[in-house]
């Protein structure tokens, strides 16, 4: 397979070297110990960032990789068979943006060979190279973005960290087809921006929405092909070590659940688990576990995804909800094996592109919803996701 060694430094023998219980998530795993090889049937590959240069304080962000595999690495073993191999941490380029395209540049090799690149540590502001992972892959994407609030500054003069997602949405070539921002606080956002997302059509989710209804969450997420996880956004009390941590926030179970739907999600190859700082951790690395057990329900989420993408089949049942207006029907499916949600929308176009699962049934494509969607339908009122899927292809 692909050996990407002068990419990487090793995996640090100090974080594993204690490790005796057989029961361990260590030794289900494969690590970077001098050979950054990827083994054959690899399906996950963990990346360590360590770059800084994007950030106004750094702290320990550099070290942030490290802690986390510690916490990870000692987790007990969950169903398995584990295929997943930690490729070390990723050595710097001369400049930030030479850092930039060595993410980039491994992201695209793992997702052109079907491997699901983890990228764990560094800043925020690193998601800007794994969006960059799929600029050659031909397609439009969706991207999740997990924040408190959304760094979107038009200023140059300003540190990346405050300009990534700016970075993405007016990136060329352009292939952001959606940008989902899940979780944000409004009252650390400019309202302006909020106004500027809702004119590129792209979604956007508070904090007090995810609270209201958590599964509500799981078509939001199944939608996305990148997620971008911003650990800052976890409260506080659950996760000290982050910049300026807010009291509110997600709650560490709340995240883990997330990261659940996400794994779960056959459509997303990519994941980034960002700004976590040890610096600013408490005496027993609170935040490293936290993060570390995100990383093993993700992971737990990939390793039990059911491959639900032929709606032609026997293992759908099909729901036709008469409406008697614009439109006047609606079509849904739902799997018989984890009694999630799809629904069709038409297409303006037969041959249209932006089709996120790349499925046509005659001129309609198919899109996660929810349970919920089918409910409203059944109403006589048109969901609100089937509006907004509808206004991106106008």
């Amino acid at each position: 397979m692909t050996d990407l060694s002068l990419f990487f430094d090793p995996v640090d023998e100090s974080i594993y070297e204690g490790i005796n219980d057989r029961s361990a998530l260590f030794f289900q795993l494969s690590v970077n110990n001098g050979r950054a090889e990827i083994p054959e049937g690899c399906k996950v590959a963990i990346v360590g960032l360590t770059e800084v240069r994007g950030v106004d304080q750094a702290g320990e962000l550099s070290n942030a990789a490290n802690e986390i595999r510690r916490k990870l690495y000692n987790l007990k073993k969950g169903s398995g068979p584990y295929e997943v191999f930690d490729l070390g941490n990723l050595r710097n380029g001369e400049n930030y943006s030479e850092t930039l395209q060595r993410i980039s540049e491994v992201g695209r090799v793992l997702i052109e060979s079907n491997i699901l690149p983890v990228f764990i540590g560094g800043s925020h502001d690193l998601d800007f190279g794994q969006y960059q992972s799929y600029e050659g892959l031909e397609k439009l994407i969706s991207v999740c973005v997990i924040d408190n609030t959304v760094d979107m500054s038009g200023d140059k003069e300003l540190a990346n960290e405050h300009r990534h997602i700016q970075n993405m949405v007016v990136h060329e070539p352009n292939y952001l087809f959606n940008l989902i921002l899940l979780g944000y606080q409004s009252y650390l956002i400019d309202q302006s921006l909020l106004n500027t997302l809702e004119k590129l059509h792209f979604d956007n989710f508070r904090l007090g929405y995810i609270r209201s209804d958590m599964k509500e969450i799981e078509p939001i997420v199944r939608e996305a092909d990148m997620l971008s996880f911003d650990l800052k956004s976890i409260k506080s009390a659950d996760f000290p070590g982050a910049k300026n941590p807010q009291p509110f926030g997600l709650t560490g179970e709340e995240a883990c659940q997330i990261c659940w739907y996400a794994g779960l999600n056959e459509k997303l190859s990519s994941a980034g688990f960002y700004g976590y700082d040890p610096e600013e951790d408490d005496s027993n690395k609170k935040s490293a576990m936290v993060t570390a057990v995100m990383i093993w329900y993700f992971i737990e989420g990939v390793i039990n995804r059911k491959e639900e993408q032929n709606f032609r089949n026997n293992d759908y049942l099909k729901f036709v909800v008469a409406l008697g207006s614009d439109p006047e029907q609606m079509v849904f499916y739902k799997s018989k094996f984890t009694d999630r949600w799809w629904m069709e929308i038409p297409l303006t176009d037969p041959d249209d592109e932006l089709n996120k699962w790349d499925i046509g049934i005659d001129k309609t494509c198919v899109i996660p919803c929810s349970y919920k969607d089918y409910e409203q339908a059944g109403q006589g009122e048109v969901p609100d996701r089937w509006i907004a899927a509808v206004n991106k292809r106008l």
